[in-house]
């Protein structure tokens, strides 16, 4: 009787596992790939892992739910591992869980489940479930704060160099003001520019003749 009943689970569990049976999934595993040299290979353990993360993730998808690793069937398992897995009823034990559902509680412990082999979405693939995106990484400062530093400092950076451009204008210019100071006092004849043309300043010591003046007084003859 024990071996007529376990023969018959047998069959039972075959016609539940099967490459595109009802509420089935296809898992492709990249070892190799991901892992290089560091590989490692693919036996009864690993297997017995991914039905105890399969479960967990059922159990922590669903907390009334009484999934065992039991629960968990694997078939058509590849050398280049590949195989098929479903989840079956734990009341009924005849009938699997809806593919929904399985999917769900995949998803939401897809991290977990990759961590538990050293892989990612891209090496560990469930053929028939989406891969999940990883949730952004939010920097620990706020983003309205990092622009508000950015164009504080673009304004004081502004300011200062204005500061600095007009203290070195007028610079030059006291400089400038001292340098024609002690021209005329020395009495030295220097060339200004007015409105674009060069003029000549007077000589405050020595005088200057207007050549104007001088060539009339060279037409009279003295009395």
């Amino acid at each position: 009787v024990l071996l007529l009943t376990l023969s018959l689970a047998a069959i039972a569990h075959a016609e539940l596992c099967k490459p595109d049976a009802q509420n089935a999934f296809k898992v492709r595993l990249s070892i190799k790939t991901a892992l290089g040299d560091n590989a490692y290979a693919w036996d009864a353990n690993e297997e017995y892992l991914f039905k105890a993360m399969v479960a967990f993730a059922m159990r922590r998808y669903s907390s009334k739910s009484t999934t065992q690793i039991s629960n968990v069937l694997l078939c058509n398992v590849t050398d280049r591992v590949s195989f098929w897995f479903v989840v079956t009823d734990s009341s009924k034990n005849v009938t699997t869980v809806p593919g929904s559902e399985v999917e769900a509680a995949i998803r939401m412990n897809r991290n977990r489940i990759n961590s538990a082999f050293l892989l990612s979405d891209q090496t560990l693939q469930f053929l028939k479930i989406t891969s999940t995106l990883s949730p952004p990484v939010e920097p620990s400062t706020p983003v309205w704060l990092i622009v508000f530093g950015v164009v504080l400092c673009l304004i004081v950076a502004g300011i200062a160099f204005l500061v600095v451009a007009g203290i070195q204008q007028r610079k030059k210019k006291n400089k400038g003001s001292t340098e024609r100071e002690n021209l005329e006092e020395k009495g030295e004849v220097t060339v200004t520019v007015e409105n674009g043309i060069p003029c000549e300043t007077l000589d405050l010591k020595a005088g200057h003749i207007n050549g104007v003046f001088a060539a009339d007084d060279e037409r009279f003859t003295s009395l």
